[in-house]
């Protein structure tokens, strides 16, 4: 048997749209690679597909190639900025459920054949609480819910939570801040979040970060650039390479099996029990 290693497996989500979860998994990406980690972004956001967009790249191909055995995985990927590998996926995730045994066993050997060559594999969301967005959440080791300070943010924040909780058992999320005024601002809006969660439900929020509203950043997305490159010393900035330095240090959960396989077997099982339901 060949050598497998473990990839640190992270969804990206929102309760809601318009809080910048998509910019951050890339900035997050970006800043991650530049620590010498090798890194891939799924973009599983299967309506609005826009990290390559951010990035001002044009993918010709998708992993619905790659389930139709036209394309490896290696073949549809492409290299964004510090080495960043970018999975354009959305046309092809909502095909999960629909995987002949056959077409199952090629799409997780695609992905056990890259996962030598990855070190986190972050995965980007759509957001809400759709049945593929709710899939991609329980497949994953680690789940980040950006928040910002809107009260639909917070409550479909907290309706999110709820949901992968009470239905799913799951009871362990990381929160990250956006666009705030101030890093006291993102810890009281935490703070607001976690004062529910603590009461209604039996769940552990541990708050990540915050990352300020910040004129570069707006400035990085007409460039069609990451702002950790763009503007590197912006506060944005610095604020998400210091979130990339805490998710670095996070130890790798054992349950996930650590292995890329893993991660899209779960997700085909998901997939296909949600079809039947």
């Amino acid at each position: 048997m060949r050598q497998m290693k473990p990839v640190r497996v992270i969804a990206v989500t929102s309760g809601k749209g318009g809080v910048g979860k998509t910019n951050l998994s890339v900035n997050i990406g970006v800043a991650l690679a530049k620590m010498g980690r090798r890194v891939a972004i799924l973009d599983a956001d299967m309506g609005l597909a826009n990290v390559d967009i951010l990035l001002g790249m044009f993918p010709e191909y998708n992993l619905s190639h790659v389930l139709n055995g036209e394309k490896t995985l290696r073949e549809i990927m492409m290299t964004g900025p510090a080495g960043l590998k970018i999975i354009p996926a959305s046309s092809g995730i909502q095909r999960m459920s629909d995987l002949s045994n056959v077409e199952q066993a090629g799409v997780i050997r695609a992905f056990s054949d890259i996962d030598k060559d990855l070190d986190v594999l972050i995965v980007d969301t759509a957001a809400g609480i759709s049945s593929s967005v709710v899939n991609f959440a329980r497949a994953c080791q680690e789940v980040i819910v950006v928040v910002c300070d809107e009260p639909t943010s917070l409550a479909d924040a907290y309706a999110y939570i709820k949901l992968l909780n009470r239905d799913y058992g799951l009871n362990s999320f990381h929160i990250v801040t956006n666009m705030v005024q101030s890093a006291e601002h993102g810890q009281a809006l935490f703070t607001k979040l976690s004062k529910v969660t603590d009461r209604y439900l039996d769940v552990a929020l541990q708050f990540v970060g915050a990352v300020p509203q910040d004129e570069y950043l707006r400035k990085s997305v007409q460039k069609q650039q990451p702002v950790v490159e763009a503007f590197p010393q912006s506060k944005a900035a610095l604020a998400i390479k210091n979130l990339a330095r805490k998710i670095d240090s996070w130890p790798i959960k054992p349950k996930a099996g650590g292995y890329l396989e893993f991660f899209v077997e779960r997700m085909i099982q998901y997939s296909a029990k949600e079809d039947v339901a």
